[in-house]
């Protein structure tokens, strides 16, 4: 899928779901029926065993992803964090991923997975309903902070807003905790400009590309293409797979289509988005990939 000139090993995808059976089933049943958080017709196209869905990734030319559960209620961030330390165990090529939820022991359970080798967590405040600057999230703020690990966050109000998404909620989060590494998901669609503002100005903020520049999704606003350029440091290649309605290599052909669009949105640019930018953020295991 990925040119051969382009020089790169492959993809390093930041924003790849894969979770307990019957959570994935209830996810899913959610895009089926076009459920209120999902607003719209969504055919999902990649709905094989978990071994079936790694070896498609494989074939993509994805040589990292992350696994990304996300806790939608109090009590189920440790049932979803042990599948997925589980998950990583088997499949060299997952970065390991945890989720963590406003709760009592949520200041304990967040440091003790940093310990145990989590190397990104994932929010969703739009299907979790929570403020990302809840005050019994603090602990594990610092904590996260402290030791670097990158938050992938769905805060956007993309594809249906409610009161606990939009950019306020993450300008808040940073005023607080300047210094966490966070990945905005969805370029933060619909807010594209205000989440592109919160990455030029905090140091650790970046943003993924999932489902961006596809013919699905929000438009990107043609007169915020050139600060693309300006933030090539801090974009990273994400695709929502498994829940897509259209083939895996559509999101990077719409990448592809940024080139030349503006000053500086050239192959080296598309090399960082897809692959250097991730690894500056997630070294490396030593874990050998087939």
């Amino acid at each position: 899928m990925i040119p051969a000139d382009l020089g790169l090993p492959g993809l390093f995808d930041v924003h790849v779901h894969f979770l307990p059976p019957n959570i994935q089933a209830a996810v899913w049943r959610q895009f089926d029926e076009a459920g209120p958080k999902i607003g719209r017709s969504w055919p999902i196209r990649y709905r094989g065993t978990d071994e079936e869905r790694v070896e498609q990734l494989r074939s993509f030319g994805v040589r990292r992803f992350t696994a990304l559960p996300y806790a939608h209620k109090p009590g189920v961030a440790d049932y979803l964090n042990g599948w997925a330390a589980d998950f990583a165990d088997r499949v060299p090529e997952c970065v390991r991923s945890a989720t963590f939820f406003p709760e009592e022991h949520v200041g304990q359970y967040v440091p003790a997975a940093i310990a145990a080798g989590v190397e990104v967590f994932k929010l969703h405040t739009q299907v979790g309903e929570f403020l990302l600057d809840d005050p019994i999230l603090d602990p594990a703020w610092e904590a996260i902070a402290a030791s670097g690990t990158p938050v992938v966050i769905h805060v956007g109000s993309g594809p249906v807003g409610n009161a606990f998404t939009g950019p306020e909620h993450l300008r808040r989060l940073l005023a607080k905790h300047p210094d966490v590494r966070v990945i905005v998901a969805h370029l933060g669609a619909p807010e594209f400009a205000d989440f592109l503002g919160l990455a030029e100005r905090y140091e650790h903020t970046h943003l993924d590309t999932t489902m961006v520049f596809t013919d699905f999704f929000v438009p990107f606003p043609d007169e915020l293409v050139p600060r693309l350029a300006g933030l090539g440091d801090k974009i990273l290649y994400g695709s929502d797979f498994p829940s897509l309605p259209y083939e895996y290599g559509h999101q990077f052909d719409g990448l592809a289509r940024l080139l030349g669009r503006a000053p500086g949105l050239d192959e080296d640019w598309l090399r960082k988005v897809c692959w250097y930018n991730a690894e500056r953020l997630f070294p490396s295991p030593n874990r050998s990939t087939p």
